[in-house]
């Protein structure tokens, strides 16, 4: 991990509770010190930014710190804003007399399950498109397998909702064979959600179903793009942070197995909280030898991954301060297999 700062994209995630956001929070915190413009985003509802760095960030980029902007996404706002764009969309390819059916749809979405997480995704997939220009990393507090899974089928979930809306039209029929090629259930130019959506000749078309179909051309492409990115390991790397205690070792077994699947690159863990061999007493010593017993399983489970081993401070770390106390002990270089 002594080349984590040589990425573009850093996804930090983990089990609730395990010191995933301070961890993700530090490590901004130490790239942006060695002159890494970078943004750090949180992606979950239950945002803690605000709280590791002892300051109001909210769903506008911040500057917490030298070269560090910090942003906590907001999931309603999201949801709104991402509905209202749809409608207008929506609107512009529709009569007049279907406006009433395209806002009852709406608001059915906007309560639908799941319509978070698309919203939410969607900001995700914009901000690593869109930044590369201001920031030269950015790192996301979230977690890995509800986020970046949900990201890699989201354009099938899409094409197959707006071929549902796009089936009330008059121009539905003709709109069809292009919104299959756009499905990875056809079976027939894409094999996955992924796959470079196949050029359509829109020379036949009139105006508006050709917009349609650039439209829908345009989120696909945009979603591949990310799909490369993320499966970069030069850009993308996944960290998990963990403690050693069983729950966590099982979450992030399970994780790492899911994400490999989808060939993302985990670039190893952060053990977070071990007890210091100065603790002392008979509870911190019984404490110490399941630790030890955890560690070799942590060890064994996830050989070949580079670990990296932080202290259970003393006190809760509160603040810039408390940060860059956490982003000391994160020796990168020192990270063992």
């Amino acid at each position: 991990m002594d080349k984590l700062y040589t990425k573009r994209i850093i996804f930090v995630g983990g089990k609730g509770g395990v010191g995933k956001t301070t961890v993700a929070s530090a490590t901004a915190l130490q790239a942006a010190a060695q002159g890494k413009r970078t943004l750090l985003v949180s992606t979950d509802p239950a945002h803690s930014l605000a709280d590791a760095f002892a300051r109001p960030i909210g769903d506008n980029t911040t500057r917490v710190a030298e070269n560090l902007d910090a942003l906590e996404i907001d999931p309603d706002h999201e949801v709104t804003a991402h509905i209202e764009r749809v409608m207008a969309s929506m609107k512009r390819f529709t009569r007049p007399d279907m406006y009433p059916e395209i806002e009852r749809q709406m608001r059915l979405t906007q309560q639908s399950p799941g319509a978070q997480e698309a919203a939410l995704l969607e900001r995700i997939a914009g901000l690593i498109d869109q930044t590369a220009a201001d920031y030269d990393l950015l790192i996301f507090d979230t977690a890995p397998t509800g986020h970046t899974l949900r990201l890699l089928t989201l354009p099938e979930a899409m094409a197959a909702w707006t071929q549902g809306m796009l089936r009330q039209t008059a121009r539905s029929q003709q709109l069809a064979g292009v919104l299959d090629h756009l499905s990875p259930k056809a079976g027939k130019d894409i094999s996955n959600p992924m796959a470079d959506p196949a050029e359509h000749e829109t020379a036949d078309m009139d105006d508006r179903t050709a917009a349609i179909t650039n439209s829908l051309l345009q989120r696909q492409r945009l979603f591949q793009r990310v799909r490369r990115t993320l499966t970069d390991a030069d850009q993308t790397a996944m960290l998990f942070v963990l403690t050693p205690e069983k729950l966590p070792i099982l979450e992030t077994q399970r994780a790492i197995k899911a994400l490999q699947a989808e060939q993302l690159p985990v670039a190893g863990l952060v053990i977070n909280r071990n007890l210091p061999a100065t603790a002392d007493g008979a509870f911190l010593a019984q404490r110490r030898q399941q630790e030890v017993r955890y560690r070799d399983e942590i060890n064994s489970t996830f050989a070949g991954l580079a670990k990296l081993y932080v202290p259970l401070f003393a006190t809760d770390l509160e603040g810039i301060e408390g940060l860059r106390a956490m982003a000391a002990e994160l020796r990168w270089d020192q990270s063992q297999r």
